[in-house]
Order: structure tokens, then C-alpha cells, then sequence
């Protein structure tokens, strides 16, 4: 299938930067057929993946660096994000018990459920000592009513 409208952007694996590539999605979004309640969790999901990378993804004190990549893939919104940390595939991580966590209090471990639960899938390979990771959420048939 045809990859219509590829945008990407390079940025330092650094919190700072994590803004600007929410910005980036956004210009991408505002052409798409998608109303607010569509990009929310396609923002969320890119901003924890893009924030687990700079916390987890390069040792103490390495620099590294992500690259966001986005496109239409049919009738999918579609954002590859790859980096040249620690390998890492989200499958292999079990959901969380969301109720343990309640109770005992804990915050964080999220990200990768959020993402996963959010989207409407994904998919990971390790490649040339990158991870490379693909999220997609289908877009409506139709545009948003105007509000």
C-alpha cells in the first residue's frame, strides 16, 4: 500500500525535545480527516513512547538520539519511531495488573499499555542496531463535524 504524506524529524534523545515532536504529529494531523478525540490518544501514545526512549532507551549519560517518521498508509494514521538504544520490544512486555497497581499505589509503568491499548496496533523489529517501532490508528471514513 501507498505511503502518502511522509513526514520525518531527527531529534536528541532528550525531554526538551519531546515538545517539538508532539508539535511535528500535530502539523501532520491537522491535514488528516481526524477530530480531537483521535488525536489525543495518538499524542499520548507517541509522547510515552518518545519519553520511555530518553529515560530507558541510552545509558547514564549517552547521547542519543530518535527519529520519528509519519504517514498516511490508506485508511491509517501511521508513526514509526526508531532509536539506536538498548533493544527493547514492547511485545514482550505483559500488561500491567492494573488493580495491584491501584492499590499499592504506584505510579508509572504505563507507557507501553497506554500505546497499546490506544492505538490500533502495532509492530517492532530490531534492524542495523536500531528499534524500530510502528504505531497506527485507523482514521474515520468520514471528517469530523465541525463544533
Amino acid at each position: 500500500m501507498a505511503q502518502i504524506d511522509v513526514r520525518e524529524l531527527t531529534v536528541r534523545a532528550d525531554l526538551e525535545e519531546v515538545d517539538r515532536v508532539r508539535g511535528f504529529l500535530r502539523d501532520f494531523l491537522l491535514g488528516l480527516p481526524v477530530g480531537d478525540h483521535d488525536i489525543l490518544p495518538i499524542e499520548l501514545s507517541l509522547h510515552e513512547i518518545c519519553v520511555n526512549i530518553v529515560m530507558y532507551a541510552y545509558p547514564a549519560g549517552a547521547a542519543g538520539s530518535l527519529s520519528v517518521r509519519l504517514w498516511r498508509c490508506g485508511a491509517s494514521a501511521c508513526i514509526e519511531v526508531r532509536d539506536r538504544g538498548v533493544p527493547f520490544d514492547p511485545a514482550s512486555k505483559p500488561d500491567p495488573d492494573l488493580l495491584a497497581k491501584v492499590r499499592r499505589g504506584q505510579g508509572g509503568g504505563l507507557g507501553v499499555y497506554l500505546f497499546k491499548t490506544l492505538m490500533d496496533g502495532f509492530t517492532y523489529r530490531r534492524e542495523d542496531g536500531q528499534n524500530i517501532l510502528t504505531i497506527f490508528k485507523k482514521l474515520p471514513a468520514e471528517p469530523p463535524a465541525a463544533q
